[in-house]
This record gives structure tokens, C-alpha cells and sequence, in this order.
């Protein structure tokens, strides 16, 4: 039998489904799109993204961010890997427990992708300098905490500058790709801080906190969770007598276990057990592999789609329920012009000579403020309180004393007041962002900066 010609086996590209988005023109592309290979080559060698966490979310971010052509991440965590992350944090094994997440995580997908280099940072996200943040063409949050976010969200706006007529500038927005997860449900937005709604404008959409009365763990408990606090927050005190809970010692957990066992068969309250207990104590929120996936796929394909153009980005929330069956949503949530990190704030033009009495007059008689009563805060700096009185005695030697120079001598920034302005004939409290601009400073050619909180 004559042997048959079989044609070669070609490669496979290890870019070919990345290439199908960047290669070629498609229906919901942007219209600034430019298709080719100099576009996925830009991506690989010029943009840097960092990744803020390396838990359940975080660990899937960085292998999808890897696997989607960027091989300039970054990541920071300042955690390290307990025993209880090992079923959900799928870069972690045994033998890593008790090292920092964020260097174990880079590592391991740096032997996993090749090409990719990812610098990790073991720290605390408020140890670093702003001027840390602003070297990254995007933010990928992967975090648990809505102060990390809220903080993270800050520095974003930090970056922003406004032009005249209150329009971002553009090349001075820094997007941030959020991701959350909560058992079965999550959701990934988009932030182009001045343009979408930052974290700021839309921080009601996270629940409060629950939080147990004393009283009522002390006298009436009504479910499993009550039992567990009152042996946490009452009983172990009361009995070890200042030694401090550790919630990371078995033997500490097992005593609070134990304990609020005995609690709740002297109401008759069943469900106490050891992993409600460790959620409990510390307030665990129950992590399914499966929705970090899915969420993390979400952000890193926005992340791809804001450098890229090769599709428009979400708009601008997207909620996902895989508790009964599956449910996703994409809500558009409208930005707070008002808003004291994003917003462009008010405007104003001052003579290095206005003292901060004649600015806090000048409030009360501007137009778009008519505040009364104001106090000035710039930066972490109070310049003026109006209440307590030991507080205005204390900082009324600066009302005289040229705002110019409590400002640092800076040509422009941002500074926050709090007073009462009228509003619906009713007398309101109110916070307002204001943009001063000094005139003759050096350096001041224009009035176009907005310096987020």
C-alpha cells in the first residue's frame, strides 16, 4: 500500500485566541481600535497592571492577566498563607503555609506562564508612596475589604486632573478593574475614575457590618452566632483575665467552640459548629472556587478590553448569582458629580495674599457654595475647625495667616469644606471639594487641576 502524504502538523500559536481579538476587526469593537500584531506586542512589552491581593480572587487574576498576553504584573498582599486558604487559593500548597502570599503567588505562576515577570510586594497598601501606584496603566482589585478599596480608590482619583470646563482629562484617568466575590455571588465593575462612578459614589451598595448588641449575647441569644460571640467577647475575657485571643491558635478556637457549645444548649439553640465558629470569630465570608473564576474571568477580559480597544468595556456593573441556577445583570450606575474623591469640585482663583478668613468668608458668598459656618481641611491637615471650641481656639491664630502659605505654597490643589449651605429654603450640612488656583504663583498657566482626595 502506497504510503499517503500527510500534510505537516502545524503549531498552534500560544497566542492564537488572544489573536482573534487583537488581530482583527469585529462588530463591538471601539472606535479606537487598530487591529495587529504591534497591538498584542504593545500589550506584552508596555503595560504594566498591578494586582492589589493574592487571595481567592487575587491568585485567579494574576494566572488569567498572565494567560491574556500581559507579562508586566505586579502584585500586593501583605497576608500570608494560613491552612484555611488551601481549598479555594489554588497557587498555594501545604509546604507555603506562613509565607507571604503575594511572593508565593508570582512565583508559581511565573513557572507556570512563560515570559511573564511579576514583581511581588509583600507590604500594606498604605506603606506605599503614591508615586508607587502611578507607574501601573491599570488597577486590578481582588480584595475582601471595602476600605482597601475605598483607599486604593483614593490614590485612583489622586491621579485625575480636570480641564476648564470640568471634563477628565484623559490621559490623566487611571482605570481600576474591581472584582468581588461572597459564596455563590460576585460581581466585576469598571472605574474610569471622572468618567464612570468611582468606589465613592457608589458605596452604598455595601451592606453595613452586623453587629451583636452586648446585651443581647449577655442576656437573650437567639441563634448560633450570639452563642459564639458572648464565648468570644464575654467569656473569654472574663476568664483568661487579659490574655489575648489569638483567632490563628486551635487551641484558643477549640476553648470558644467548647464554650459556646455549652452557651447554646442552656438556651436550646442548635447549629454551633467548629466552621460556623472560625467564620464567626473571624468573620469569614464563605469563598467558592468556582465564583472567584468566573469573576476573575470578567476583570481580566475588561482589563484586556480598556488597553486594547477591541471591544467595548463594561457599562458599568455587572452582578453575578450562581446560588439557584445562574444570573448575571450588567446595571448602570450614574457617577456623583458631587462626589468628594471623583467630582471636579468648585473652582477657584485666589491671590497668594487671601488670608483663610477671607477665603471662608468668600465661601459663604460664592454662588454655587453660599456656605456658612465652613471648616477647611487640606489634605490630612485641618486648617480650621468651627466646633468644638476648644478645636476653634485652637486654630484661629491661622485665619490670618495667608491660605497660600497653610497650603504649602503649592500653584494648585485640592482642599475640602464642611459647613451648612440653604438648600430647598432648609439649612443642610454639607461637604464640597474646592480647586483653588493661586494667581502669580510660579508654574500656574492655566486653571485645569483637580487633585482627587
Amino acid at each position: 500500500m502506497a504510503d499517503l502524504d500527510v500534510p505537516p502538523q502545524v503549531p498552534q500559536s500560544k497566542t492564537r485566541d488572544l489573536d482573534k481579538l487583537l488581530l482583527r476587526h469585529g462588530n463591538l469593537v471601539d472606535p479606537g481600535f487598530f487591529p495587529g500584531p504591534d497591538l498584542r506586542d504593545d500589550i506584552r512589552d508596555y503595560v504594566r497592571i498591578l494586582v492589589v491581593g493574592a487571595g481567592g480572587l487575587g491568585c485567579e487574576l494574576l494566572k488569567d492577566l498572565a494567560l491574556s498576553g500581559f507579562r508586566n504584573l505586579d502584585v500586593i498582599d501583605m497576608d500570608r498563607i494560613e491552612v484555611t486558604n488551601l481549598n479555594r487559593q489554588f497557587l498555594f500548597r501545604l509546604e507555603d503555609v506562613g509565607k507571604p502570599k503575594a511572593e508565593v503567588a508570582a512565583k508559581r505562576v511565573m513557572e507556570r506562564v512563560s515570559g511573564v515577570e511579576i514583581v511581588p510586594h509583600f507590604s500594606r497598601i498604605e506603606d506605599k508612596e503614591i508615586e508607587f501606584y502611578s507607574d501601573f496603566n491599570i488597577i486590578a482589585l481582588g480584595l475582601d475589604s471595602i476600605e482597601a478599596r475605598k483607599y486604593i480608590n483614593g490614590v485612583a482619583c489622586g491621579f485625575l486632573e480636570y480641564n476648564e470646563d470640568d471634563t477628565p482629562k484623559r490621559e490623566t484617568i487611571k482605570p481600576m478593574v474591581d472584582g468581588g466575590t461572597e459564596g455563590f455571588k460576585g460581581h466585576a465593575r469598571v472605574i474610569l475614575p471622572g468618567v464612570t462612578p468611582c468606589f465613592e459614589c457608589t458605596i452604598y451598595l455595601f451592606p453595613p457590618q452586623v453587629k451583636f448588641p452586648l446585651c443581647t449575647l449577655a442576656e437573650t441569644p437567639r441563634n448560633a452566632a450570639h452563642c459564639i460571640e458572648y464565648a468570644h467577647l464575654i467569656q473569654w475575657e472574663a476568664v483568661h483575665h487579659g490574655k489575648t485571643f489569638d483567632p490563628d491558635e486551635p487551641e484558643h478556637m477549640k476553648w470558644v467552640y467548647d464554650e459556646a457549645i455549652r452557651r447554646a444548649e442552656l438556651f436550646g439553640i442548635p447549629g454551633v459548629t467548629y466552621s460556623l465558629t472560625q467564620g464567626v470569630v473571624k468573620n469569614i465570608i464563605p469563598a467558592i472556587a468556582s465564583t472567584n473564576a468566573i469573576i476573575s474571568a470578567a476583570c481580566a477580559l475588561e482589563t484586556l478590553k480598556i488597553v486594547s480597544a477591541c471591544s467595548k468595556t463594561l457599562v458599568n456593573y455587572l452582578t453575578y448569582n450562581g446560588g439557584e441556577g445562574l444570573y448575571t445583570e450588567v446595571t448602570k450606575f450614574e457617577r456623583d458629580t458631587d462626589c468628594l474623591v471623583c467630582g471636579p469640585g468648585i473652582l477657584i482663583e485666589l491671590d497668594t495674599s487671601v488670608t483663610l478668613s477671607k477665603f471662608i468668608e468668600m465661601l459663604e458668598d460664592h454662588p454655587k457654595l453660599l456656605l456658612s459656618k465652613a471648616s477647611v481641611k487640606h489634605g490630612e491637615n485641618t486648617l480650621y475647625m468651627q466646633a468644638p471650641p476648644v478645636l476653634e481656639e485652637f486654630h484661629r491664630p491661622k485665619l490670618s495667616k495667608p491660605l497660600y502659605d497653610l497650603m504649602g505654597r503649592v500653584q494648585k490643589d485640592t482642599i475640602h469644606v464642611f459647613g451648612t449651605a440653604l438648600k430647598n429654603n432648609e439649612k443642610e450640612s454639607c461637604s464640597t471639594k474646592v480647586r483653588v488656583v493661586f494667581k502669580g504663583a510660579d508654574g500656574v498657566t492655566d486653571m485645569d487641576t483637580a487633585i482627587g482626595a
